[in-house]
């Protein structure tokens, strides 16, 4: 690790000194040879430049129509690539191979993979994991274009020899197709230097993940519908809670997450199903015969407890704490005795899921927050099937209900009962959180009533008690949530009739981005009683760090709008003075 930390303070101390060679070098000339495998930008596209230094690439990629998202670790080259070339259609990180950690955090897929004058800086043990940290960032029909240098070392920067056959070694082991290779001279005159260029293609999804959720799905035994439960209590975090997993150590590809957030999707689903009676394996009616519903899960059903409250971020108080905390390690242990054990690669032994419990101290659960969540252990997903579950779960989602229906109507038919047409399905819905903006409301209001000055956060047209609405700002139809960081003021006109039920674009959100911060602070985080709710709420939805600053929140929410709008191709919408 040192070794590259050494090379970013070298970038850093000399990014003055290299930034007028790096700016005299053509990026469309220096790619000349792989152009025609370039996917054409646009609406939509998206590309990752990583090691964007100077952000000479990253300028060029914006002005072929990419949204592009720069990777940059050293301090100095940022500095300056931002004076450049501003920041318009690029988001920067600081991040940095072999890991790309905080990259792969924002779930995000590319159409195009920069990676120029960067590999030889990737020592050679290192350079598997880095190759698949770059493919499992890659679109379907993705282009990963790389340049190869070949010569004497910069000096006082480390370098390791490159070769093309590496490379496409690497890229038959991950599936990936190469495009073109080619070799040039180098555009800074240097005569020892040389470059070769590679593109590469994802030409499907690369990674069996799909292929394997299927084949749990609809071929592996099942004596009881506990494999589709843990299949979709992962689903639903990898897509509504994807900022509660953490990378697995040890540049493993998998993720690691919360048991007790598994557990309490596998109660949040199981609630309605066993009220209504619909068999969960052969013989079972109501709790009988199913391991996990012990004396918490029966005084859940005895205190009404509705699967809505179960989420995270909410508090719980005397038995129903109890309770909740009983189910929850009851649930825990039943996954991973018996799904996570007996979930397993075609054609072997080997689970598909990791588990490592922890003997939880205590007997309530007063708040679920993802500390308390991860109390109960880890479950560990591999990362190729978390990233389909992340972009592919508007697919997978159906695919597990229609199956789950289907094995209870078949518990059913064995033991004589009648299901109604829609029952199992009716059952087996993801209870939403209902649409509302009461609290939202309930603050302005208060804000309004002490004289506090209070604009539309999209236009900064001030607000009046009787012109004010409450806006979710990543809309409701798309990804149904009401957490305090979605909801924030705007005119009655914007968001009834102009807004509506669009995505804001990026310049929509950066024009917005200071009456946003400064609601969350006015409107939340000075309240004593909803600044805990809004930092829990923020921490399980958005892709925040160690910081939760406002400012972190900020960007956080810009991310996932980013993903909401290449996952679904949400339209979006751009206040008409700022077009």
């Amino acid at each position: 690790m040192s070794s590259y930390l050494d090379v970013i303070a070298a970038y850093d101390g000399q990014a003055n000194i290299l930034t007028e060679r790096y700016e005299a070098v053509s990026s469309e000339r220096m790619l000349a040879d792989v152009m025609p495998a370039i996917p054409g930008g646009g609406a939509g596209r998206l590309a990752l430049d990583v090691g964007a230094g100077t952000g000479r690439d990253a300028a060029w990629l914006t002005s072929l129509g990419y949204e592009v998202v720069a990777v940059e670790p050293a301090a100095g080259m940022h500095r300056i690539a931002v004076d450049k070339h501003g920041s318009r259609g690029i988001r920067w990180v600081g991040d940095a191979l072999p890991s790309l950690d905080h990259v792969h955090g924002l779930g995000l897929a590319y159409d195009l993979v920069l990676l120029s004058a960067v590999w030889q800086h990737v020592a050679p043990a290192d350079r598997p994991r880095a190759f698949r940290k770059l493919a499992t960032l890659m679109k379907p029909g993705g282009v990963l274009v790389m340049t190869l240098r070949h010569g004497p070392a910069q000096s006082g920067i480390q370098m390791h020899p490159t070769s093309t056959a590496e490379i496409e070694g690497l890229s038959r082991a991950h599936g990936l197709e190469v495009l073109r290779v080619a070799a040039s001279s180098d555009q800074g005159g240097r005569a020892d230097v040389t470059w070769d260029v590679m593109a590469l293609r994802m030409p499907d999804d690369g990674t069996g993940a799909l292929p394997l959720v299927r084949g749990i799905v609809l071929s592996d035994d099942k004596s009881s519908t506990y494999k589709l439960a843990l299949l979709r209590a992962v689903a639903r975090i990898a897509e509504y809670a994807p900022a509660a997993a953490a990378a697995a150590p040890n540049g493993r590809d998998a993720v690691e997450v919360p048991l007790g957030l598994v557990a309490l999707n596998w109660l949040r689903m199981y609630l309605p199903l066993v009220r209504a009676g619909l068999p969960q394996m052969p013989g079972n009616i109501g709790t009988d015969r199913l391991g996990f519903a012990k004396d918490g899960f029966e005084a859940l059903l005895r205190f009404g407890t509705a699967p809505i409250e179960l989420r995270v971020g909410a508090s719980f108080s005397g038995e129903q704490a109890h309770a909740v905390a009983s189910a929850l390690s009851r649930a825990a242990h039943t996954i991973a005795k018996m799904p996570a054990t007996f979930t397993r690669y075609p054609n072997s032994d080997t689970p598909v899921f990791g588990i490592s419990r922890e003997r939880r101290n205590g007997a309530s659960a007063t708040v679920l927050d993802l500390q308390t969540l991860r109390a109960w252990g880890l479950i560990e997903v591999p990362g190729h099937l978390w990233r389909a579950m992340s972009r592919f779960g508007s697919w997978i989602e159906p695919m597990l209900v229609t199956e789950w229906s289907r094995l209870t109507r078949a518990y059913a038919d064995r033991m004589g009962l009648a299901i109604a047409p829609g029952a199992a399905e009716a059952a087996l819905a993801w209870a939403e959180p209902v649409r509302t903006t009461a609290i939202g409301r309930d603050v302005a209001q208060r804000l309004l009533a002490r004289r506090h000055p209070m604009a539309c956060v999209w236009t900064g047209r001030p607000l009046k008690p009787n012109s004010f609405d409450i806006d979710h700002c990543l809309p409701w139809s798309v990804w149904p949530c009401g957490d305090l960081w979605n909801l924030m003021p705007a005119h009655t006109r914007v968001n009834q009739h102009e807004k509506r039920d669009r995505l804001p674009s990026a310049a929509a959100m950066a024009n917005a981005r200071e009456r946003i911060i400064g609601w969350w602070e006015a409107a939340y985080l000075d309240d004593d009683a909803l600044r805990p709710r809004f930092l829990r709420e923020a921490a399980a939805a958005l892709p925040l760090g160690s910081t939760q600053s406002t400012a972190v929140v900020y960007d956080a929410l810009d991310w996932r709008r980013l993903r909401l709008w290449q996952d679904q191709q949400v339209p979006q919408w751009t206040p008409s003075g700022f077009l």
